[in-house]
């Protein structure tokens, strides 16, 4: 091997495992994943290191919280069977945000309205990228989706007799969404659940904004009060849940201030 040669393999491997380090920093310190963890009409399913939320709607159908990292659903897919259903029973894709480990398996589903706060819809579909640390240098090219149905701030939806609330959390992406179904509260990348039991904010690695995604937190915990919501479990999609609302409401008393 040349001595140009060794430089660039040293190079690499120096870079490996920089970004293996980054990843084990940003990843580490989490509440587990859980397959199958279960609130009310609420069931998470493990896509990898992804969780996808599968809500169990009035009409018989399902609405999913996000579409995970795998563009062939196979974890998705093997929920549905275990319900006896097939892919058009998926009647919505509700996107907390616009990255591609949440988005891979939407057309999956081609009956499903596919959902998502407006300022992510050109992220969700290829036309604009993402603007974190390490995002801003994915390439930005379409992606085939399409979303059918742009969601406002304070919207309340309807989905085979179900309501889900929406709330703009914005600082992780620009339109990145937590979404309120029957007791369960859905933050996406926005937050995580610490081993302990504590929120933490979305690492600033992958996001466009810290400051704002800590702020966002502390108004969406305002929100919910105002709103007379009673919060069974917090889900994020990277971690596992936390029970109650008590995870929201410290890290909300410790970021209020934030800018």
């Amino acid at each position: 091997m040349t001595r140009a040669l060794k430089i660039a393999a040293i190079v690499v491997l120096v870079v490996v495992a920089a970004v293996v380090g980054l990843f084990g920093v940003t990843f580490m310190g989490r509440r587990a994943l859980v397959d199958g963890y279960e609130v009310n009409r609420v069931r998470v399913v493990a896509d990898g290191f992804a969780g996808i939320g599968v809500i169990r709607l009035d009409d018989g159908r399902v609405a999913l919280v996000d579409a995970g990292n795998d563009a062939d659903a196979a974890a998705i897919l093997a929920d549905l069977e275990r319900r006896r259903l097939g892919p058009d029973a998926v009647a919505a894709v509700l996107v907390t945000h616009g990255h591609g480990d949440h988005i891979a398996a939407i057309n999956r589903f081609p009956r499903a309205d596919v959902m998502a706060l407006e300022a992510d819809v050109p992220l969700i579909e290829g036309r604009a990228g993402a603007r974190g640390p390490l995002t801003r240098l994915f390439p930005v090219r379409p992606t085939g989706f399409t979303v059918t149905r742009a969601l406002r701030d304070g919207e309340v939806v309807t989905l085979g007799g179900v309501t889900v609330r929406v709330y703009a959390i914005p600082g992780h992406t620009a339109g990145s969404a937590a979404y309120y179904v029957d007791g369960v509260l859905f933050v996406g990348d926005s937050a995580d659940v610490t081993s302990e039991g504590a929120l933490q904010g979305a690492p600033w690695v992958f996001s466009d904004n810290q400051a704002e995604n800590r702020a966002s937190l502390a108004r969406l915990e305002q929100r919910i009060v105002a709103d007379g919501l009673v919060v069974r479990a917090i889900v994020p999609a990277h971690s596992g849940a936390a029970e109650g609302v008590v995870a929201l409401t410290n890290f909300a008393r410790a970021h209020r201030e934030t800018p």
